[in-house]
């Protein structure tokens, strides 16, 4: 199989660094993480990998057209796997600016990088880069919220409801336009609720897991009844790639893990885990405290994710309490890193 070389963006975050080891683990390809290591960067997730020659690290910022040029004319990547994003929706909130510019303009750079790379003019793709790729993740987040019943399809029209989905929303539909416009050679995965190694602290599964081990306030927005679909990092990154290398040009992918669950069924799951892995004088379910709600906190999340199972034979290896199991004890190991 033909190696290539592809450009992470955002490598160093959450899910990027869990695609990085992924496919340093399972493919040949030379990997080239771009990261500006804001605070949910860290090259501590990075560590196991750093010693590989196929692996290489830059830091730099997606928003600076000029680097990202440069980086494409020096490296001449065939992939682009395209996390970086601002995506804490509290934070979009208080400073909604961030999101605007590295969600939009970050990502309006890298098309245009690799549409100067990759092509001559409109649909006139370089022979050499015929099996070029450029994969942009986003989230379920821009379609808004549901009731009690329904799924988030491909077909589902968007409607964000914060300034970090409209930003993503935005970015989609900017790589969406890239590839009717100019022929470029995309993919768009929309993704559920991830969980596992690496993420960062500010995060609802992290911040249970950190607050109870530290005898605090265990913080729940609201009644505690708002419903995600919860997906295990691996298997998103899993689908990544197989949306990369096998999925439609021009289409999207929603990845789901079909595991929904109430926030509070998450804080009280974890609670019982923690019970036995680390028992405490009383359960860790007394430290459950609920808080004032969000502004504009969508009540329920849920993927459909048929397109991907049935044409691309993707499946979650995990459900969520199989998934969280490992994550807690995760944790639990890497204390020190939270």
């Amino acid at each position: 199989m033909k190696s290539n070389k592809v450009l992470i963006t955002g490598g160093a975050g959450f899910i990027g660094s869990n695609y990085v080891h992924y496919v340093i683990e399972n493919t040949s390809d030379e990997v080239f993480v771009l990261d500006s290591l804001t605070y949910a960067g860290n090259l501590a997730n990075l560590k196991a990998v750093s010693d590989q020659k196929k692996y290489h690290f830059i830091k730099g910022d997606i928003c600076d057209a000029e680097l990202v040029n440069t980086l494409f004319e020096e490296h001449v990547f065939d992939q682009v796997v395209h996390f970086a994003a601002e995506s804490h929706v509290d934070n979009s909130i208080t400073g909604p600016g961030a999101f605007i510019q590295t969600n939009i303009v970050g990502t309006f750079n890298l098309l245009q990088a690799a549409y100067k790379t990759w092509m001559t003019d409109p649909n006139q793709l370089i022979p050499e880069f015929k099996s070029a790729r450029f994969l942009h993740v986003s989230t379920d987040e821009v379609y808004g919220t549901l009731g009690d019943t329904g799924l988030f399809t491909e077909e589902t029209p968007y409607a964000p409801n914060s300034p970090y989905s409209a930003s993503k929303a935005s970015s989609d539909f900017i790589v969406r336009s890239y590839f009717h416009t100019y022929g470029l050679p995309v993919v768009t995965t929309n993704c559920s609720n991830n969980y596992g190694p690496f993420q960062h602290k500010e995060k609802l599964i992290p911040t249970i897991i950190r607050k109870a081990i530290a005898g605090e306030p265990i913080p729940i927005y609201g009644d505690g009844k708002n419903v995600r679909d919860w997906l295990y990092v691996l298997d998103h990154c899993k689908g990544i790639k197989l949306a990369l290398e096998k999925g439609r040009l021009g289409e999207t992918y929603n990845i789901g893990g079909r595991n929904e669950r109430e926030n509070i069924y998450i804080a009280t799951t974890i609670c019982k885990i923690l019970d036995q892995l680390r028992p405490a004088k009383n359960s860790y379910k007394q430290q459950i405290t609920y808080v004032r709600d969000r502004p504009g906190h969508d009540f329920r999340y849920a993927i459909d994710a048929s397109k991907i199972e049935k044409e691309l034979g993707w499946r979650a290896d995990e459900n969520f309490e199989s998934g969280i199991q490992k994550t807690v004890q995760w944790y639990l190991e890497n204390q020190n890193r939270f």
